[in-house]
């Protein structure tokens, strides 16, 4: 965030990424710790309440199907027995359909009973996705406080940095980070100078004019070890020190 100048990143996020460079952390940092834990052990599994409700529908019809046909051959049976037919046969069929009847109430239950569960577990889905959306909303929160926290903590810090950058007044600073009315590109010259970074700074476009036209060196500008400068051919020189 604070490795390349110009950046997109707000000043409050360069001031805080700075103050994280040297150790400083927020007071609320526990509780986002927290809240990420909570937030990485919510699993919520897809729920297919769709085919748990064609499943019910289906056995519902075959059981009026097969209702229909034992009510057709009990009938059928019946008339065989006033005139004194043979009704074996229909007698067969009847319990053969009969114990499809059975069997397909049976399955009925089940389904029924599959789509209570997947109902729950649908509900269990939603509380835990409004949960998550819950948590996150606390995270954003707590995050920009522990930026808040941060940058003003090194706010003097970076008062005192525009003194030394290039393009940087320290006038401009105000009372707060939202208060900067300055340079941006200075603000972030100056956030680098606050922050202590362990990899190489970055300079591309006016931030590497500025920096090469001073008359310091970016390692004593900048207080970083290593400062990596854009050429005009927007590929960067390597050079440890301008």
């Amino acid at each position: 965030m604070i490795g390349q100048v110009p950046t997109d990143a707000g000043l409050r996020r360069q001031l805080a990424a700075a103050a994280r460079s040297r150790g400083q952390t927020a007071s609320v940092a526990a509780e986002i710790d927290g809240i990420e834990s909570e937030l990485a052990s919510i699993e919520i599994e897809p729920v297919d309440l769709t085919a748990a409700r064609r499943r019910v529908a289906e056995t519902t019809g075959e059981i009026e199907r097969l209702k229909e046909r034992v009510a057709a051959l009990r009938g059928d049976a019946r008339a065989r027995r006033a005139v004194d037919a043979d009704a074996d046969a229909a007698l067969d069929d009847l319990e053969t359909a009969a114990a499809e009847l059975s069997a397909a109430q049976t399955e009925a239950i089940a389904a029924e009973q599959a789509l209570e569960r997947a109902r729950a577990e649908a509900a269990r889905a939603r509380d835990e996705r409004r949960r998550r959306l819950r948590l996150r909303d606390r995270l954003r929160n707590r995050r920009r406080a522990a930026r808040r926290e941060l940058s003003e903590a090194v706010y003097p810090a970076f008062r005192r940095a525009l003194a030394a950058v290039p393009g940087g007044d320290p006038d401009a600073a105000g009372s707060e980070p939202d208060a900067y009315d300055g340079d941006p590109v200075a603000a972030s010259l100056a956030a680098v100078r606050v922050a202590a970074l362990d990899v190489p700074v970055e300079l591309r476009g006016d931030a590497a004019r500025a920096v090469e036209a001073a008359d310091r060196s970016a390692r004593s500008l900048l207080r970083t070890a290593e400062v990596r400068v854009e050429d005009a051919s927007g590929g960067s020189s390597g050079r440890p020190d301008v």
